[in-house]
Formats: C-alpha cells, structure tokens, sequence
C-alpha cells in the first residue's frame, strides 16, 4: 500500500509538534500537578491530607509558591475556595482526598454550581488498578458528582495530566462558570512521565461557549426598552460573574429607568441609588415585586426567574409584558419564563454594545410615560416595607445590628458573608451594598454552615480589608472547628451571630404555615459562644442589650489582628417580613403581623 505525499507530510508535522522525550524533565504526576497550578497562577489551595493524595502532599511540601490551608473538615475546604472565587472572580482552588474526603466536599461543590462559581477541585481516587474493586477510601467520585459539576475528569494515564488541568481551569472559568473536579488515582500521581511544560492554549471541539450577543437581537431588543411605557431592568448574579457592574451602572444612568438585584446581584448596582428598588423576590421590597409584576418591558440580566424570585409562575404571567433576557447559558432562557427576545452572551459583551447603540440611537425614552412610571413607583416606596421597631430598648432587634454594622463600614473595604436563614435575608436587605463581589452568600443551593470559611477564603485574598460574617447559632455550628483554620492561618474575621436560640427561618414558617407547631427549631444546648471563642485562641463577646451593639462593633473593629466572636442575643420572635409565602405571586406579600 502506497503512502501518498500528504500523509507523509502530516505525520512529519506532527512529530515536529511533538515534545522530544530528551528536551522534557522526567516527573512524578503530583509533581505535574503543582506545576500545572503554578503556571495557572494558583495561589491558595485549601485542602486536607489522606492516603490517596499523599504523593500530591509530598509535591506540595517541596514548593513555596501556592500557601496551602490546612482546613479542619473537607466542606470548609471547597467552601473557603469558593468564598475566594466569589470575592475576587479568580478560580477557587481545593483538594481532597479519595472515598470521604470526596463525600464530605459534595456539599460544597454542589453549592458552587448552583451559584455558578469558578471552580477546581482535585480529589484523589486509589490506584487504577484497584478502581471498582471496593478498596479502602474507594468511591465513584465521576459518577458522584456528575449531577453537580461543570464537568469532570478521571485521570488515567499521567501523562494527560497538565493538559486536563488546562481544560479544567478553561471549562470552570469560561462561559457560565461553574466547578469542575479532576479525580487522581494514586498511582497516577506517582508516576514519573517526560513534561515538556504546561500547554500555552487549549481546544476542545465539545466545548465553545458563546461570548458575544446577535447584533440583531440586541437592536431589537433596545427598539423595545426605548419606546417602553414602564420598563424595568432585572439583574442577577451574572452582572457579578462577568464582571459587568460598571456596564449595568452606565446603562441604568443613560436610560433613567428603575433597577432591581435578585439576593445574588446585590452590589452590582449601587443600593444607595434612587433608581435602585431594593431586592426582589420572596423577602423583596413592595416597589420591586410590584415593579416586576406591573412593568410593560423587563429586561433580564444574568439571572434566570427561579421560584425565589417570581413566585407562582401562573400568577407572574397574568400581566402581559414583553421580556427581554439575556444570558451566557441558552439552557437558561425561557427555563421558567417565556421570553420574547433572548439574548445569547456575555453579560459584559452585550451590555457594552447596547450602551453603543443607545447612544447612536435617534429614539429616546418617553420622559412623560418615564415620570408617571416613578410616581406609582413612588407611591409603593412609602409604604416602608423595611420599617421595625427601631425604638425598642429592651431587646436587639436582629434588623438592628444589620443596620448599625452597614453604618460604620459603608464607607470602608467591606466583606459581608453570611450563612442561610432569617440572618442571610435580615443581611440582603439591611446592609446596602453599593460595590460588587462584596456580598457573598449561598444563594441557589442555601448552604448552612458556608459563613465562616466563605470568610477565610475572603481574608486571604483581601488581608487588609474588613471580613464580617453574619450568621445564626444554627448555621454557625455546622463548621464551627475552622475556627481552628482562622487562628493557624491568621485570618482574623468578625463573626456577627444572631442568636434568637431558634432555627429562625424554620421557626418563621412553622408559625405562618404549621399553626404554631415548632416541630425541633428551637435551640435546647446551645454553648457558651465566648468560651468557645476563647478555647479557640479568639475574642468572644456577649452583647444582650440594645444600647451595647454599636461599642461591641467598634471593640471588635478596632481588634484588628484578632477573629471575634460577638453573639448578640436577638428577639426570639422577630420575623423576616415582605414575606411571599410558597405558592403565592410575587406580589402577594405579607408585610408584617399585621398581615397574619
């Protein structure tokens, strides 16, 4: 059989391409990995030893350009990669071991990809041999996670090691973001294989998210925002992933039309602005939910109508409206909500061409039909859906403490995590946030326990910025021990607990819904927080009286160089109100006891 010409040429190209074994160090897999991270410009990895990753751990320890944190429980360690991703918008880095390390990180991934956060997580698996034998610490780590990553990788042969780390940094941090797991089995990374250097780019034919929105579908989008009688522009946490909040700000400015944030947009336009309506949604402001549900034209922005924001989707599609959505991910789009011009990219690639062509535009906003849309918007904002019992001096009101915290660090570097519950809802709409990526929650998933390791994963990235965590005596308990993590590794946080001695939210329904029947949501043996604090090498404080929240900050604020732990002892009874019971419309709210 002959070889033609062609063929001769492309097989002298290719091995032209290829690294010649001689020119290529001989290295162990754990030790392709590390330089792998390096060159992926990796400088944290939080993480927690076990047999099958000891290898990687030996690689670690003969390099000192990535700090790993040694956490005290495999969900701190994914969910501190992911607080760093969130903050600084760069992909979170963890490692895990084989069998529990992997089963005990599900949950943190999980939470990541309902939020759609860049991250890598590495986790060792037993040598490939002994796969599907039942050996020690064995799980099936691809088919776990499956359902919860981006995508995932077994690594089978070493040598495709620096290229799937590639891949995986491309996939978790391009398109819609999300986590993506490279499982090593041990003998993978002892083997010692030619590394010619980390791949400079990286194709995959499977794998090629769309960035930049149709030019017409945009025009037709703005023919439509221009002549709206009363528009509404709906962002989510897609302006935040794509870092697009100084585009949302410019658009929202040039048109003059009112602006919301769901609980995972927050801070991507400005809370202090008078075109901002506050949150949306179950725990929304009136003149948001009600906005939604009466505007003409609403633009959708990075976010996706799930059942915490429009409630009963029946109910939302009584009003007729025209939508216009736009979104990296197509499988978003009319999920929920019948859209009427989708709009496939990056949030920050379109918003930047609509912000042109607005400006080329010939057609204008209706000021008149503008100006009585804000008057009836106008008329749902003195209703004061956020007001409470500011004067009361017998007990904290939760709201308080939210409200005084925002007071004396709105105008510093701040850092709100919080976990999940009345505490994470009290935080959204209290602490106005005016700067993106400063509040950081989970929100699609409503992970208790996130608060504290979301924290030292921010205070790593931003040493000298301020990191409060607002929680629960419930949730804090959930991951309590990295308090351990916070002392080793110098992360001094301010942990803010709500302890109303109840699970708050459960409590909160169980009173609307249960006729009062608090089935295990009370608190029964709690500790001692100050003493625990004080076990752990902190400050621990106890504030049980209005009067005390505001100097119980400023001592905690000016403890620099120390975690404190300030357990305000809050109402018992306090409820998070607007409320939207499950099942009910957007813009069927309770908006206090009065309603009850």
């Amino acid at each position: 059989m002959e070889i033609s010409k062609a063929e001769i040429a492309s097989a002298t190209a290719a091995s032209q391409n290829k690294p010649v074994a001689s020119d290529a160090q001989e290295l162990r897999g754990a030790e392709v990995l590390v330089k792998a991270l390096q060159a992926e410009g990796v400088k944290y990895i939080w993480g927690y030893p076990g047999g099958s990753v000891l290898h990687i751990y030996d690689a670690f320890y003969k390099q000192d350009t990535i700090q790993h944190i040694l956490v005290r429980h495999e969900q701190a360690a994914v969910h501190a990669a992911d607080g760093y991703a969130r903050a600084t918008g760069d992909v979170g880095v963890a490692l895990v071991t084989s069998g529990p390390g992997v089963t005990n990180a599900v949950t943190g991934i999980a939470t990541a990809y309902m939020d759609s956060i860049p991250m890598v997580v590495i986790t060792g698996q037993v040598p490939t041999h002994a796969i599907g034998l039942d050996a020690f610490q064995e799980c099936d780590t691809v088919g776990i996670t499956r359902p919860i990553v981006k995508h995932n990788f077994l690594v089978k042969d070493a040598k495709d090691l620096a290229e799937t780390i590639k891949k995986a940094f491309h996939i978790a941090r391009s398109g819609r973001p999300g986590p993506v797991v490279i499982d090593i089995p041990k003998d993978v990374s002892f083997k010692k294989v030619p590394y010619a250097g980390y791949p400079a780019s990286v194709e995959m034919r499977s794998y090629n998210p769309v960035r930049k929105g149709h030019g017409g579908q945009i025009r037709k989008a703005l023919q439509l925002l221009l002549t709206a009688k009363r528009p509404y522009i709906y962002t989510g946490g897609g302006v935040l992933l794509s870092n697009a909040s100084e585009e949302l700000r410019t658009l929202v400015d040039m048109l003059g039309y009112p602006c919301t944030n769901t609980l995972m947009g927050l801070g991507a336009y400005p809370a202090s602005d008078r075109k901002f309506l506050g949150m949306l949604g179950m725990h929304g402001t009136v003149e948001a939910n009600n906005a939604m549900q009466n505007c003409d034209v609403l633009l959708a922005v990075g976010a996706r109508f799930d059942d915490r924001v429009i409630g009963n989707p029946k109910h939302f599609a009584q009003n007729e409206r025209k939508i216009i959505h736009i979104d990296i991910d197509p499988s978003s789009i009319s999920k929920r909500v019948k859209v009427d011009i989708p709009i496939v990219g990056d949030v920050k690639d379109v918003l930047s061409e609509m912000i042109a062509m607005i400006k080329e535009s010939v057609i204008k906003p209706d000021a008149n039909a503008l100006g009585a849309w804000w008057e009836t918007i106008d008329g749902w904002r003195i209703r004061d859906c956020l007001k409470y019992d500011r004067a009361n001096k017998d007990v904290i009101k939760p709201q308080y403490v939210v409200e005084t915290l925002w007071n004396m660090t709105k105008d510093a570097d701040t850092y709100i995590t919080s976990d999940v519950g009345q505490h994470q809802m009290w935080a959204a709409q209290y602490y106005r946030f005016d700067e993106p990526r400063r509040w950081i929650n989970s929100g699609g998933l409503g992970t208790m326990g996130v608060g504290i390791p979301y924290a030292m994963g921010i205070k790593l990235a931003k040493p000298d910025s301020e990191v409060f965590c607002i929680t629960g005596e419930g949730s804090v308990q959930m991951c309590i021990q990295e308090l351990s993590t916070c002392l080793q590794y110098n992360t001094p946080i301010k942990i803010c607990a709500l302890n109303n001695r109840y699970l708050g939210m459960v409590r909160q329904w169980q009173e609307l819904d249960y006729e009062g029947r608090y089935s295990h949501s009370y608190m029964d043996a709690l500790p001692n927080f100050v003493k625990l604090a004080e076990a752990y090498g902190h400050v621990g404080m106890l504030i049980e009286r209005p009067q005390d929240v505001e100097p119980a900050l400023r001592e905690a604020r000016k403890l620099k160089d120390r975690t404190v732990f300030m357990d305000f002892r809050t109402d018992p009874t306090e409820n998070v109100f607007p409320m939207v019971q499950a099942g009910k419309g957007i813009t069927e709210m309770l908006l206090g006891s009065e309603d009850l």
